[in-house]
């Protein structure tokens, strides 16, 4: 998937045309209220450009998991509000999806003008991609822009089902996750080292053996490293396993030795009694986790073995805590990981998810390169898959 060769909204005239754009407006809502409009802004870019040459704004997103009915609490109301303070001018929001409201507000809108229409899983069809809900979508507009890298693994209608009808291109924010995380496994600054947490092995397979073939060092923390410490035949007390992935984890380390990859696993680890945020715990090393206890957090001899090879780093990517890091007696390793990222100098790319929020949290956020908007979206493409919202875009000529 030679990701950078694709259209942008820069490559196609948009002057008096309607554009309709998928952005990620799944924002995080408290009654109604948006909690945080990371996501909101994130588009801003995008908006602003077809905004600036005269194009007839027609924004998309899906909010929340409204199964395909119309619940007043997934409305896009708050975000079309929301979008008119920040781009200083008013988003006129349609009452349906591709209904009379929609249809009629998109044959009004000016040069310049932005619309929103509804939650577009109001309709069962959006992620059923059906033809015929992609074409109603597509007939709004004249020209297709994606914008949602969030939702670039899923192939529904307003991601990939309306390019069927009209020219699609990506615009800032796609092409933004593109560079930084295509870059990064095609042509990266050396060494490259992937940091990979969380808790489950097999959530990790695929990401794991792609980037044994693109990494120099290859980091394993979280509750994922019990089950590679067990195939070295180290005790690990009730610590997360993967009994079935004991063998898989074996073969992966093997495979790095083979490849002359550096493979880093914990040396030492925080266990705890049992899995609570004020229990008992201690520092014990990797080999020597006693019966009854489990390991929550990497060590210190880890964390200064993790950062050590951070430091010396061209590029970093990093998916995945390296503990319980949401307790604050067992969040040292996340904060040891994020802050030799922080200070590595490295080109950084922080995969969503969890170490997104954890990077946010200690406010290192300016200190990364790039912080992906989406967290499955960039483990599926980690994975070297091929992304169904970016695969439909137009190539460049």
């Amino acid at each position: 998937m030679n990701v950078l060769n694709k259209k942008t909204v820069e490559d196609i005239a948009v002057a008096g045309k309607k554009v309709l754009v998928r952005c990620d407006f799944n924002v995080p809502l408290d009654n109604g209220v948006i909690t945080s409009d990371k996501r909101i802004v994130a588009s801003l870019p995008t908006i602003e450009y077809l905004i600036k040459n005269d194009a007839k704004v027609i924004l998309c997103s899906h909010l929340g998991r409204p199964k395909g009915e119309f619940k007043p609490e997934f409305s896009l109301a708050p975000v079309a509000a929301r979008l008119s303070e920040l781009l200083g001018k008013e988003v006129k929001m349609a009452t349906d999806v591709v209904g009379e409201s929609a249809q009629s507000l998109a044959k009004e809108l000016q040069n310049g003008d932005v619309m929103l229409i509804e939650n577009v899983r109001y309709h069962a069809e959006e992620t059923k991609n059906d033809p015929e809900f992609s074409k109603k979508l597509a007939d709004l507009a004249e020209i297709f822009v994606n914008d949602a890298f969030g939702s670039a693994h899923r192939a529904h209608s307003s991601t990939t089902g309306v390019a069927d009808y009209i020219p699609a291109v990506c615009g800032y924010l796609i092409q933004k996750e593109i560079a930084f995380i295509g870059g990064a496994l095609e042509n990266p600054k050396r060494p490259l080292v992937a940091i990979l947490g969380g808790a489950k092995v097999s959530d990790k397979i695929g990401v794991i053996t792609n980037l044994i073939e693109k990494v120099d060092t290859l980091i394993i923390g979280g509750g994922m490293a019990y089950t590679f410490m067990k195939s070295l035949g180290h005790s690990i007390g009730t610590s997360l396993l993967e009994e079935d992935k004991v063998e898989l984890a074996k073969e992966m380390m093997e495979k790095a030795k083979e490849k002359g990859v550096k493979f880093l696993i914990p040396v030492d680890n925080v266990v705890g009694k049992e899995y609570a945020p004020d229990t008992e715990a201690m520092t014990v090393p990797s080999d020597e986790i006693p019966d009854g206890w489990m390991g929550l957090d990497i060590g210190p001899k880890t964390r200064e073995l993790f950062s050590e090879a951070i430091k010396g780093s061209g590029t970093v990517i990093w998916n995945g805590p390296m503990g319980v890091s949401e307790w604050e007696k067992f969040a040292p390793g996340t904060v040891a990981v994020a802050t030799a990222v922080a200070e590595s100098g490295a080109i950084s790319i922080i995969g969503g998810g969890d170490s997104a929020a954890a990077v946010k949290k200690l406010g290192f956020a300016d200190k990364m390169s790039h912080i992906s908007t989406g967290g499955g979206a960039s483990l599926e493409y980690l994975e070297g898959k091929e992304l169904p919202g970016i695969v439909a875009l137009s190539e460049k000529d």
